[in-house]
Parts: structure tokens; C-alpha cells; sequence
């Protein structure tokens, strides 16, 4: 059942983001005005979030109320009530704690504070993840395409980083050798391409030592980010028993009110933050934009319909099996996506592409086959256990 399941979360999201790649390409070019006399490129990524993460929390919230349980109450349903922790280990009063059994306070003041810190949880995650996305942004106007890249292909390291720093997590040996595999699979696809270094922010001249390092310490801040809530997400499910889609609607629904709040408010400019100049909305701006460039629309619906059930497959994948099995996935699909693309435009691989690529499969298949050694070891087990039950 778990292979299925793995089959299923791997399949949509690679069709989901592939789907939301390609609108984020059309996004990312300029758009014909009402008049058709110009065309001008939507700046507002703030906005474009927005967009995503209230669709997302609006498509979890659907998820989790078609496969309801009869009789539940809103707060179970959401995964604030201690109700879902009695469904998971508490009966008679009594629930296991670390392996000793104790008795389980249900009052009304536990539940509540049960679902403040889960809350609190959750508003942690949305902050890291709505700071993140402009670091990353900021980012391309120091250093190249294929450095951010490179950067963002290692995000495996930070999330193993964050989960021993933050939380005392360990791994299996396994899980460390992985990590350097794909890691370094990556790396070697990307440092081999033949893509140009980009231009500077104006297009005219080429970066300077300073600018660079400054691109790179944006881009480790959001790496450090990601980590930090991939980390987090671990220690919620861990902790907490919820679901993936009860979590995936509280962080969406929580980055949807902080990024709103973010372009609504008439703050002035902030470096990284809040780029635009003069005291003045973002939204306001990104509004009036879509009214000139309807065509807009479109592609802004489908760029944020394919981001919210891409997002539903990611926390399914993350609830049943971790950060790092996530985060390998989405990183694959970038390697995925780019072997169809040389199949597609017949674009042609160097010998150090084709390494790395080899690489990164060769680290895959470790995992796998870990996996399927686990998986017969606890049949054989289990086997065992049935036959000296029925010995007796």
C-alpha cells in the first residue's frame, strides 16, 4: 500500500508542476494591453502568491470536508481538536507517552492550548515561507540563473541541517548517503550545462565580486528558510497526528493573510521585503495591471489551480514520508523535466550531464532499494509473529 501510495504522490506532483511550470513561463513574459498598442511584464510576485496560497487553502478545506466523517466537528475537522489525539493512542483516560502510560488530561484548557501551539506551529512555517520567496527573488539580481539553481538543488542539505539543529532529529546511514548523491548528481548536471551567464539587473553590465556575494547570502537565507519549515513540518506531524491537508490549509491560509497584509499595507521600501519605491500598495499596482492586461487572467488561474493540487500530492508526501523523501522528489522532477526537454528539442548533454545525471539516479536507487529491503524484513516479521501465534 505504501509503494501505491509513494506511485500516486510522485505522479501528481510531477503532473501537477509541470502543468504550473509552464504557466509560470507564460507569467514571466509580457502581456498586450487592452488597447494592444503595448506590452508590459507583471512585477508583482507578492501578488501572484497570494493568488496560490488562497487557492491552495481553498482546495484543502475541500479535500478535507468531502472525506469527512459524519459527526465531526469543525475543530476536528481541522485538526485543532484533542479529540484527533485520542483516535491516536489515548483511551480509558489514559494515553502512552514514550512508552509509559499516563493520564490523558482532556479538559477543555488542554484542548485549547493543544491548539494554540499547533497554531503557532503552523503561523512559523507560514512566516519562514512567506520571508523566504522574496530572498529568493532578490537573489537573481545578483548571480546567475544556473547559480541559483545550483543552490536550490543542494536544498536537501539545509533541510537534514535544520532537522538536527532544530529538532534533535537523527537518520538512518542511508538517508546521509542519499542526500550526498542527489546533492552531488545535481550539482554536476548543473556545473557541466552550457547556459550563459546572465547579465546584470539593467542588462548592460556584468556583476560585480560584491554583488555576487550579496546574491549568494540572499540565496542562503532562503535556503536556511526552506529547511526551517520543512524541519517544522516534521515536528508538527510528529508531534501533532495531523494530516497533510489539515496542515497544508493552515500554512496557505496563514501565508495568505501575511502576504495580503504585505501588499496592502502602504509600507515604505524595505531592501528584499517590500521593493517597491515610494510609500505606496503593492496590490494596488498588480490590480490595475490585470485590469489593462486581461489576458492575464488565464494563465494566472491556471498557475495557481495547478500550484494548489500539486500542493495537495506534497503534504500527502510529506505526512507518510518526510521531508526528505519530498524534497528528493521535487528535485528529481527537475532533473525529470530537463531529460524531456532534451528529448523533446533533441538539445544535446555533455559527458559531465550524463555523469551527473547518473548520479542522481544511482541515489534514488539506493533509497529504493533500502526501502524494499525494510519492507520485506518487517513481512518476514510479521510472518514470524503470526506463526507463533498460531503454535500456541
Amino acid at each position: 500500500m505504501s509503494i501505491i501510495r509513494l506511485g500516486l504522490c510522485v505522479s501528481g506532483v510531477y503532473a501537477m508542476f509541470l502543468l504550473w511550470a509552464i504557466a509560470q513561463e507564460r507569467l514571466s513574459v509580457p502581456f498586450q494591453s487592452v488597447d494592444g498598442q503595448s506590452a508590459h511584464k507583471f512585477k508583482s510576485a507578492l501578488f501572484i502568491g497570494t493568488c496560490q496560497s488562497f487557492l491552495s487553502s481553498l482546495s484543502a478545506l475541500t479535500y478535507i470536508w468531502i472525506r469527512r466523517k459524519s459527526g465531526s466537528s469543525l475543530p476536528v475537522l481541522l485538526g485543532l481538536d484533542r479529540g484527533a489525539e485520542r483516535a491516536n493512542g489515548t483511551s480509558n483516560g489514559k494515553v502512552v507517552i514514550n512508552g509509559r502510560t499516563q493520564k490523558s488530561h482532556d479538559s477543555p484548557s488542554s484542548s485549547s492550548s493543544h491548539g494554540n501551539r499547533l497554531l503557532l506551529g503552523y503561523l512559523q512555517c507560514s512566516v519562514f515561507i512567506t520571508l523566504a520567496a522574496p530572498f529568493g527573488f532578490a537573489a537573481l539580481s545578483y548571480i546567475t540563473y544556473p547559480t541559483m539553481v545550483l543552490g536550490k538543488s543542494c536544498k536537501l542539505v539545509p533541510v537534514m541541517l535544520m532537522n538536527v539543529m532544530l529538532y534533535r532529529r537523527r537518520f538512518a546511514p542511508h538517508k546521509y548517503l542519499v542526500v550526498m548523491m542527489v546533492t552531488a548528481g545535481i550539482s554536476i548536471f548543473m556545473f557541466f550545462g552550457n547556459e550563459k551567464p546572465s547579465m546584470s539587473s539593467n542588462g548592460t553590465q556584468p556583476y560585480s565580486p560584491y554583488g555576487q556575494l550579496l546574491g549568494i547570502a540572499y540565496l542562503l537565507v532562503n535556503l536556511i528558510l526552506d529547511g526551517a519549515v520543512n524541519s517544522t513540518q516534521d515536528e508538527i506531524f510528529s508531534r501533532y497526528k495531523v494530516s497533510g491537508q489539515q496542515m497544508m490549509f493552515w500554512i496557505n491560509a496563514f501565508c495568505t493573510v501575511l502576504s495580503v497584509t504585505l501588499g496592502t499595507l502602504p509600507f515604505p521600501y524595505i531592501p528584499v521585503l517590500h521593493p517597491t519605491s515610494g510609500v505606496q500598495s503593492e496590490f494596488v499596482s498588480a490590480v490595475a495591471f490585470v485590469k489593462e492586461h486581461p489576458s492575464i487572467v488565464v494563465p494566472l488561474v491556471q498557475f495557481s489551480l495547478t500550484g494548489a493540487l500539486g500542493q495537495l500530492f506534497i503534504f500527502e508526501t510529506l505526512q507518510h514520508f518526510g521531508s526528505l523523501t519530498l524534497v528528493t522528489i521535487t528535485l528529481t522532477r527537475k532533473m525529470f523535466t530537463m531529460m524531456l526537454s532534451v528529448v523533446i528539442y533533441n538539445h544535446k548533454l555533455t559527458f559531465g550531464q550524463w555523469l551527473g545525471a547518473g548520479v542522481v539516479f544511482a541515489g534514488i536507487s539506493v533509497e529504493a532499494w533500502v526501502k524494499r529491503k525494510d519492507i520485506h524484513a518487517k513481512r518476514v516479521f510479521q510472518e514470524k509473529e503470526k506463526a507463533k501465534i498460531k503454535s500456541l
